[in-house]
């Protein structure tokens, strides 16, 4: 009778695996860069989805603060929107930085905006100050607003990177906005705004300007025709075990990047 019973919580467990009806449990945290929080959010929901007993909060602030977050351990897993500054890695060693997409970064005008393209150098001038009205490239003649990212985000930091260089600073009386959301907000609602923008949060509301002909699409983007262009990293203090590695794989899995490019972002897989 025993060896019955035995065998038949043995198979009822090995139903239960082959079922996946045992799946990751525990907690994450996860913080970061506001361009990639949206992204995880949705790649979280997915997860818990099918990890019932797995609670995942996401958290925004920015990409150093991700960087900062991960090397120190106060999260599991860290968000940045840029490359990891050789300073970061050098002061958290153990750092691994995943690159699970990529994306673009858009120049964005108001839709009643008649420029169509501007650039490297045009782009450079208008955000240094250089160039203050749109009549000086084609357009209206109006002066214009710059709208740019706070210190601290990783699309600022990407932007002035690519596009304004060692030598080139954005002028002191640019509107600063803390998200891609609010500085969507400002040009659509202000009709001679510029602004930098990732590819995720392009919709009607803004147009998005060709640089030097190269339209902001993917295609160009992923054949390096469009010349701004960024990882999204999650960063983890060593190597990723248990929980955060199940969290992982998933996301770079083939379900995890169809979910990259539903949100606009460049799958890396």
């Amino acid at each position: 009778m025993r060896k019955s019973i035995v065998v038949v919580f043995l198979l009822a467990g090995l139903l239960l695996s082959a079922c996946g009806a045992a799946g990751e449990t525990g907690t994450l945290s996860i913080t970061g860069s506001t361009t990639v929080q949206p992204l995880a959010e949705k790649l979280a929901e997915s997860f818990m989805s099918s990890n019932p007993d797995v609670q995942i909060d996401v958290q925004g602030g920015g990409s150093s603060v991700g960087v900062k977050a991960a090397g120190e351990g106060t999260s599991d897993i860290g968000m940045a929107s840029r490359e990891v500054k050789a300073e970061e890695l050098a002061q958290f060693k153990n750092m691994q930085v995943h690159v699970i997409a990529r994306d673009g970064i858009a120049i964005v005008v108001n839709p009643e905006n008649s420029v169509n393209d501007l650039s490297l150098d045009q782009i450079r001038d208008i955000f240094s100050g250089k160039i203050v009205n749109w009549s000086e490239v084609g357009g209206a003649d109006a002066a214009i607003t710059v709208v740019a990212r706070e210190e601290g985000s990783g699309t600022r930091d990407a932007f002035m990177e690519m596009v304004m260089g060692k030598d080139a600073l954005i002028l002191d009386n640019a509107i600063l906005q803390s998200s891609n959301g609010a500085v969507r907000t400002v040009v659509s609602t202000t009709p001679n705004a510029i602004a930098f923008l990732s590819f995720g949060y392009l919709d009607e509301s803004t147009k998005a300007l060709s640089i030097g002909g190269a339209a902001p699409t993917e295609e160009n983007a992923s054949s390096g025709v469009y010349p701004v262009v960024r990882p999204l990293n999650l960063l983890t203090d060593g190597a990723p075990e248990g929980l955060v590695k199940a969290f992982l794989d998933f996301v770079l899995s083939a379900d995890g990047q169809a979910m990259v490019r539903e949100e606009g972002y460049i799958p890396v897989k």
